[in-house]
């Protein structure tokens, strides 16, 4: 019988250098897009996948990001007595239930593969997601929801994957591809950044995963890999050497790295162009730079 899966965990630990001075005094993951910080966008999108359970595995100086899930009383009340019901509704995604939400503290920074491995108590022997809020995905069906409906299917551990340009696979965690049967592959290997001429495809996962509780078992083994940190892939590779049950799936949708400058400037103009209400002051604006740009030039 296939448990469904209802936890999740989001590794939020990293110091956001990339995105300094900003992130010296606020989470990189509360940085806004359009209206909305990253964290929420990851949020939202594992509760359209049926997730109840709320795993945050951070580190000093997160202590916004955890405020942000609070109910904020004294700002609803006053909303309220405004007659603002429209922003109070927009409040109403921000606030998690009591128990809902956990936090675990991740003290050294030792990898993605460390930070999930930091939550194995609160998985116990379930089946669980892990999101990156970094990657944010534009889908019309959410992405982790693409991905619960392939593991009722298949069961075993599932990857989210896209093609990557072939000289951009030392930038990613790549499929070695045993069986393409279109959404999902087989996969009977995984090789963390390899060299452009090792990459044994140009199929890359990002930051969306299904996971089997045997995955923590072999974080628990698995030694410092690529940059002297614990990584993730190594022991869903582990995974797939004992039990063969490891799935790449191709979600429909577009994949913003917001870790990137370049990508979190991309996303915004992406997801402002798509709100109604900013749409066509946006795209005129655009116009307007771009025409000005070719005057220049």
């Amino acid at each position: 019988m296939k448990r469904k899966v209802t936890k999740a965990i989001f590794p939020v630990a990293g110091l956001g250098t990339r995105f300094l001075p900003a992130t010296k005094s606020i989470p990189k993951e509360i940085m806004t897009l359009v209206d909305r910080p990253l964290i929420q966008y990851a949020i939202d999108e594992a509760r359209a996948a049926g997730i109840k359970e709320f795993i945050f595995v951070t580190s000093r100086g997160k202590g916004a990001l955890e405020d942000y899930f609070d109910h904020a009383h004294e700002l609803e009340s006053t909303l309220r007595r405004a007659g603002k019901d429209h922003l109070l509704e927009a409040l109403r995604d921000t606030n998690m239930e009591s128990g809902a939400i956990a936090y675990i503290r991740q003290h050294k920074a030792l990898g993605l593969g460390h930070a999930v491995w930091c939550a194995r108590r609160l998985i116990g022997q379930e089946p669980f997601a892990v999101i990156l809020p970094d990657d944010v995905i534009a889908a019309e069906k959410p992405c982790l929801q693409q991905m619960v409906e392939a593991h009722c299917e298949t069961g075993g551990n599932i990857v989210a994957a896209m093609e990557v340009a072939a000289d951009k696979t030392s930038a990613y965690g790549i499929l070695d591809i045993r069986e393409d049967m279109g959404a999902l592959v087989s996969v009977k290997g995984m090789v963390e950044k390899p060299d452009v001429k090792e990459a044994p495809s140009n199929l890359a996962v990002i930051g969306r995963y299904i996971l089997t509780p045997k995955v923590l078992q072999h974080l628990s083994r698995v030694k410092s890999g690529v940059g002297g940190e614990v990584q993730l892939t190594d022991a869903i590779a582990e995974e797939i050497t004992r039990s063969n049950n490891v799935y790449g799936f191709r979600f429909r949708g577009q994949r913003f790295d917001c870790g990137s400058k370049a990508g979190f400037l991309q996303a915004t103009v992406a997801f402002g162009l798509a709100r109604e209400e900013l749409h066509d002051e946006f795209i005129q604006f655009l116009i307007s730079m771009t025409a000005t740009r070719k005057a220049a030039e």
